[in-house]
C-alpha cells in the first residue's frame, strides 16, 4: 500500500530528537506557556518575517482571533474563497459575520481577485486570500484592491508554511496571518495546533488576550472576555524541531512534484498544477483534474494507492451553507472542477519507486 501520507516514516528520521524534545518538556513540568512556546513563537515569527507570533489551539481558532482581535462581528462580510476547508467561512461565521464567496482560479484554484471587487458591500470589513494546497494567492492584486476599499487583509496560510510570493514568505503580506499545525501539514505537529502572525503590536497584545482568558500576563487579571485557546508545550517542543527541516521538506515536496509533472505532462488526461514564476508553490497537496475521476480512482485503488478529494464540495453547496441559496452557475469554474480534482501522494519521504507506481497506474486511464 502507498498511503497518502506517512507520519510516521517523518517521525522515524528524526525520533531522538524529537524524543529528547517530548523529555526536556516533561523534565521542565511546565506544560501549557512553558519555554518551549515561547522559543517556537520566536523561531517561527523570525522563519516567516514576522514581528509577532502568538500560539494557538488550531488554525481555526487563529482566525478566529484574529477577527475578534479586529472587531469584526454582527452585521459584517468577509470575503472567503469559494474552494477551501471550511474552517475558512466557518471562523467568519463564528464571530458572527457573515461569509461572502468569491470564484477561484481555475488555474491553481486560489481565490480570483477579478471576482472580489463585486463581491464588495458597504458591509464589507475583510478579505481572506487562502494560499491553497500550497500556492500563493495573487496578494498584489488583492492588497489593491483592500487598499481601494480600506478593507484588511488576513492570510489563511494553513497549507503554505515555506510558500514564498516575489521571494517574500506568505503571512506577512495581511494585517495577520493564520497557520495551522495539524499533523500533516508541511509543519505538522503530534496534535492540534496553530499560530498567529503579524507586525501590529496593538494586534498582537489584544490576540494574546483573547487567547488567554483576557488576560495578558498578569495572573487573574481579566481586563476582557477572552477564551482559551493556547498552544501546549510539548507540542511547540515538537515544532521546534521539525522547523528546522521544514525548507530540506519543502524542497523534497517540489521534488516530488516535478517527477509527477513529467511523467504526467504529455497526457492529456490530466490537468496539472501550474507552476507560476514568482510564486514559490509548497505543495501541501498535489491536485490533478480529471475528467474520468471515477475510472482512475479504481485504477489507484487496485495498487492500494491511497488518494483523496479537496474538496468533494465547494463552500457554497454545503448544507452548511444551504440558506445562502447559491446556485451551480453563482461559480462556474469551482462547479466546473469538484467533479474532476483528485489529490495524489506527496510528502518528503515517498521512494522514486513509489511515484514511478503511482504515475504507471495513472497512465493506464
Amino acid at each position: 500500500m502507498i498511503p497518502f501520507v506517512d507520519l510516521y516514516l517523518q517521525y522515524s528520521g528524526i525520533k531522538s530528537e524529537i524524543d529528547n524534545a517530548i523529555k526536556e518538556c516533561i523534565a521542565e513540568g511546565n506544560f501549557i506557556k512553558g519555554k518551549a512556546v515561547s522559543d517556537f513563537e520566536s523561531a517561527f515569527a523570525g522563519y516567516i518575517g514576522a514581528q509577532y507570533c502568538l500560539g494557538c489551539g488550531n488554525g481555526t481558532d487563529a482566525l478566529e482571533i484574529i477577527l475578534k482581535s479586529l472587531n469584526i462581528g454582527q452585521g459584517d462580510e468577509v470575503i472567503v474563497p469559494a474552494l477551501t476547508w471550511i474552517a475558512t467561512a466557518e471562523a467568519v461565521n463564528n464571530v458572527g459575520a457573515e461569509p461572502v464567496f468569491a470564484e477561484i482560479k481555475a488555474k491553481n484554484y486560489t481565490i480570483d481577485y477579478n471576482s472580489i471587487e463585486a463581491k464588495i458591500t458597504k458591509k464589507t470589513k475583510a478579505i481572506i486570500p487562502v494560499h491553497l494546497f500550497g500556492c500563493p494567492a495573487d496578494m498584489n492584486e488583492i492588497l489593491e484592491i483592500a487598499g481601494k476599499y480600506r478593507l484588511f487583509v488576513i492570510e489563511d496560510c494553513a497549507q503554505a508554511h515555506g510558500a514564498e510570493y516575489f521571494g517574500r514568505k506568505v503571512g506577512t503580506f495581511g494585517i495577520a496571518s493564520a497557520f495551522s499545525f495539524f499533523p500533516s501539514k508541511n509543519l505538522g505537529a503530534f496534535g492540534d495546533g496553530g499560530a498567529i502572525l503579524t507586525n501590529n503590536k496593538e494586534l498582537a497584545n489584544l490576540s494574546r488576550k483573547i487567547s488567554n482568558h483576557g488576560q495578558l500576563h498578569e495572573k487573574h487579571s481579566h481586563c476582557m472576555v477572552g477564551r482559551n485557546s493556547r498552544l501546549d508545550s510539548i507540542q511547540a517542543a515538537i515544532l521546534n524541531v521539525k522547523l528546522k527541516y521544514l525548507d530540506e521538506w519543502n524542497l523534497k515536496r517540489l521534488k516530488v512534484a516535478s517527477f509527477y509533472i513529467s511523467r504526467l505532462k504529455d497526457n492529456n488526461k490530466f490537468t496539472l498544477p501550474l507552476t507560476e514564476k514568482d510564486k514559490k508553490h509548497v505543495y501541501h497537496l498535489f491536485v490533478v483534474r480529471c475528467r474520468d475521476r471515477e475510472k482512475l480512482i479504481r485504477l489507484l485503488d487496485e495498487k492500494n494507492i491511497s488518494w483523496g478529494i479537496h474538496y468533494p464540495k465547494a463552500l457554497p453547496f454545503l448544507n452548511a451553507y444551504k440558506y445562502k441559496n447559491h446556485k451551480a452557475e453563482d461559480f462556474t469554474i469551482v462547479s466546473s472542477i469538484t467533479d474532476e480534482i483528485i489529490s495524489i501522494p506527496i510528502y518528503p519521504e515517498i521512494k522514486t519507486e513509489q511515484l514511478n507506481l503511482i504515475c504507471d497506474q495513472m497512465l493506464k486511464l
